[in-house]
């Protein structure tokens, strides 16, 4: 007999859950971003998930949606920090970060995370509904 952990209910739950760490660990990388705007030599950081996401979707390119979300390999779903424009500055002293444009990918962060939880959520409330 199969519990329900052993099914593919949790598919998209466990994708959106990896892409909500993801915007998590971009969040942080922003506020450090934000907060060494004014260290020299500083270079901003950000996180590769995206990219990692739509490869992992794209390997299965005939497949229904539901197939490729069953098929990603959630160990393999890892957000990567990398330093962005390194041979890039804005100024003498070698930072890169631009505050204005810190708090653009920061409001827009927190839009993305907003929307991954209200996407969990709706994973959830359909759930109960085939429940009942």
């Amino acid at each position: 007999m199969s519990t329900l952990a052993n099914t593919n209910v949790f598919d998209y739950v466990n994708v959106l859950d990896k892409a909500m760490d993801a915007a998590w660990l971009r969040n942080d990388a922003i506020s450090n971003n934000i907060s060494n705007a004014d260290t020299p030599g500083y270079k901003r950081q950000d996180i590769n998930f995206e990219t990692q996401l739509a490869k992992a979707l794209r390997s299965s390119r005939y497949k229904s949606m539901d197939a490729k979300v069953a098929d990603v390999k959630l160990n393999r779903l890892k957000p990567i920090t990398y330093t962005d424009y390194s041979g890039f500055s804005y100024r003498i002293d070698g930072n890169n970060v631009d505050p204005d444009t810190e708090g653009v990918y920061l409001a827009k962060n927190q839009v993305v995370y907003q929307g991954l939880e209200l996407a969990v959520n709706q994973e959830f409330k359909n759930l109960q509904a085939v429940m009942k």
